[in-house]
């Protein structure tokens, strides 16, 4: 079994690993193919690095590249991952920003085409999809994704309002920098960024699962086993056309979980029905997994 264990291990250090990896050229692609070439700034930690590399070539004798910029200001938010999240978390978030950096150093710029628009909208879908791709195996891409963990742990919210507040400061100095027109192409990148990486990481997005069976602890037993979540039973429903008696079974999941729902569905009663719908909010506990 310890074998087994850590053959599993092996297995999911190599996976993530190779997601840091991928999501390192998608990031250093969208950053020197798109946001420079066409004066676009990213979101979060990544764009403060861009605004600190435009406010030194302009203003000191010392460049501060975006490469180097976006792994130094990362610098504080490791340590506070390291003391409030976890280590092995830590661990994986530096080795991915230590990544996405030398690739930014590494891979030449490209000038496709300095249209803003163009870049802003294939620069933000490009690294939505590698921070989508990266949250989705289970690993951070540093910057505001470490403040967010933190704030919802101590407190319970969400970071939206500081990740608004935080990156529509950078789009005004987009403005002050290098006009307004881009600022406002910049914004455009940032919701581009946002809806693809929705797209892609869907582990946040969740999903109530109505289930109405005559094999309810067949059911229950197969979900179980599949995906780690409570469910709620209600006994003696009668269905309206045979008058037949049934189980209607709740349960919340995300949408990540959605193939597993699926296999597990298929194993215990594929003639039973199943209702999926999007839900806006959950108060209570919901398990998430361990960071």
């Amino acid at each position: 079994m310890d074998d087994v264990q850590r053959l599993i291990k092996r297995h999911q250090s190599i996976g993530k690993l190779s997601t840091a990896f991928i999501y390192a050229i998608l990031v250093s692609v969208a950053m020197n193919f798109f946001w420079t070439p066409g004066h676009i700034y990213s979101s979060g930690i990544t764009g403060l690095a861009q605004l600190v590399t435009t406010i030194t070539e302009r203003q000191s004798p010392i460049v501060i590249s975006t490469a180097l910029g976006l792994f130094l200001l990362n610098v504080p938010l490791f340590i506070l991952a390291w003391r409030q999240i976890s280590h092995n978390f830590t661990v994986y978030t530096v080795i991915t920003v230590f990544l996405a950096s030398l690739m930014i150093k590494m891979i030449h710029p490209v000038h496709l085409t300095t249209d803003p628009i163009i870049c802003a909208i294939f620069g933000g879908a490009v690294n939505g999809f590698g921070t989508g791709l990266a949250l989705k195996n289970g690993i951070s891409t540093g910057g505001l994704d470490i403040l967010g963990i933190v704030i919802r742990r101590k407190t319970g919210r969400s970071i939206g309002t500081i990740n608004i507040a935080f990156n529509s400061l950078i789009i005004i100095a987009a403005g002050f920098l290098y006009g307004w027109p881009y600022a406002f192409y910049s914004a455009i990148g940032l919701v581009v960024n946002a809806r693809v990486m929705d797209m892609t990481y869907t582990r946040q997005q969740l999903m109530q699962v109505m289930i109405i069976t005559d094999r309810p602890k067949t059911v229950i037993d197969s979900i179980q086993n599949h995906i780690r979540r409570g469910i709620t039973i209600v006994h003696d429903a009668e269905g309206a056309y045979h008058h037949d008696t049934k189980t209607i079974l709740f349960t919340v999941i995300s949408r990540y979980e959605m193939p597993d729902l699926e296999e597990a569905m298929s194993e215990a009663d594929s003639k039973a029905f199943v209702s999926v719908s999007e839900i806006y909010k959950v108060l209570g506990h919901f398990y998430e997994p361990k960071l």
